[in-house]
């Protein structure tokens, strides 16, 4: 299985996230990429790419202008400029639509800047379509959000995972005035996402870097167990004490290998039968296990454990509802990594009649199982003994 994991512990820009995936390729493949995209025929735009070293790292800066105007990392692209051409998002659309890149990178692109687009709408109070970006920053972050998905199409990983992501503190000025950080676009197209402010004051993450962030991520969190491959850094244009960079890292995982939570608590004042209940909405919620067992708690008294195991991106919501639907009063979260094998289920003629059979496979492991059920079933039609019919189905599988 291949892993992508994007750092975005110093925030994220258009340009960074680029720069970042561009250097997953092959050294002798990055500048072929940038003529790739300065062929595409984005109105006025011209990609180049640049060394950059932050903090001793060296790693890659893509610089975009439009005309000669290269795109400050701030918000004045938004609708306010009255001396300059605007384009509104059907526009924008229609540019994307006429490039020369695959109907999927095509459909991705789009609906990162529809998201843009929906974000300013609601913070501006209006329709989407109704919104108007300055030329300069509109087709930038077109350079950005078509580069960034043709580049994601081309590395083609099974599952990206994105880091909590800084998004400073403080204010930045904009066309419109002062606003707080994360600008409002910003915050509304970074919901569900974790993030943190950080200790640097500033805009650490453009409209741009969340919608893309967005659309890219399977899930949220720490760097998962795989095995390293390729490292690239997208530089940002600040300088900090930290190295201002996008870090993408493009490893192998065992297929099956994927991160979870057990969310767990121990009860001593619920009845039986409604723990039983918390269990059973757990799964029906999609938990991938849940179960009770005994305990001995303080004081000698008995209690039960409620253990769920969900997806790691998912934990907030079983936490949520463990302290919901139970009598406890907090929960306790770990970050098990969890290996399974790989499952599939057929149906199997013989000559009893239909049997499911479940078979599993991976790391170096295959089984096959009948289906307890059908099992079940062809003995209450046959009238033969359950052992007798899955020795005779095994010896088929």
């Amino acid at each position: 299985m291949r892993i992508l994991y994007l750092d975005c512990g110093m925030g994220a820009a258009g340009d960074m996230l680029m720069a970042a995936l561009l250097e997953l390729l092959p050294e002798g493949e990055r500048e072929g990429f940038i003529e790739r995209l300065n062929g595409l025929g984005i109105p006025g735009v011209e990609a180049r790419l640049e060394r950059a070293v932050r903090c001793g790292i060296c790693g890659s800066r893509v610089s975009v202008t439009v005309r000669g105007v290269e795109e400050g990392h701030g918000h004045e692209h938004v609708h306010g400029h009255e001396n300059h051409c605007h384009r509104g998002l059907d526009d924008i659309l229609g540019i994307i639509e006429g490039l020369d890149i695959p109907a999927r990178v095509k459909a991705r692109a789009s609906e990162v800047y529809a998201g843009i687009a929906r974000a300013e709408g609601r913070v501006h109070g209006r329709e989407p379509g109704e919104v108007h970006f300055h030329e300069v920053g509109a087709m930038d972050a077109v350079a950005d959000v078509v580069g960034v998905s043709l580049l994601f199409d081309m590395l083609s990983p099974d599952r990206t995972v994105v880091s909590p992501v800084r998004t400073g503190y403080g204010t930045v000025r904009c066309a419109h005035g002062v606003l707080p950080v994360p600008a409002p676009a910003t915050a509304l197209l970074l919901e569900g996402v974790p993030v943190f402010a950080g200790e640097i004051a500033g805009e650490m993450v453009t409209p741009t870097g969340a919608a893309l962030i967005k659309s890219l991520a399977d899930g949220f969190g720490g760097l998962p167990a795989m095995t390293m491959g390729r490292v690239g850094y997208g530089m940002g244009t600040r300088e900090f004490e930290t190295a201002n960079c996008v870090r993408a890292i493009l490893g192998e995982a065992e297929a099956g290998t994927e991160r979870v939570a057990e969310i767990f608590c121990t009860l001593d004042d619920m009845t039986a039968e409604d723990a039983a209940f918390a269990r059973e909405l757990l799964l029906d919620a999609g938990a991938l296990d849940a179960y009770t067992a005994p305990v001995c708690m303080k004081k000698g008294r008995q209690g039960t454990l409620l253990s769920c195991l969900c997806a790691w991106e998912r934990r907030e919501e079983f936490a949520r509802l463990m302290l919901e639907h139970t009598s406890t009063l907090g929960v306790r979260v770990y970050a098990p990594e969890r290996y399974r094998l790989e499952r599939s289920v057929e149906e199997l003629e013989t000559p009893y009649g239909r049997v499911r059979v479940k078979r599993s496979a991976g790391f170096g492991v295959e089984r096959a199982k009948p289906e307890f059920e059908d099992l079940a079933r062809l003995a209450r039609e046959t009238g033969l003994p359950i052992a007798q019919l899955r020795r005779e189905v095994e010896k088929l599988i």
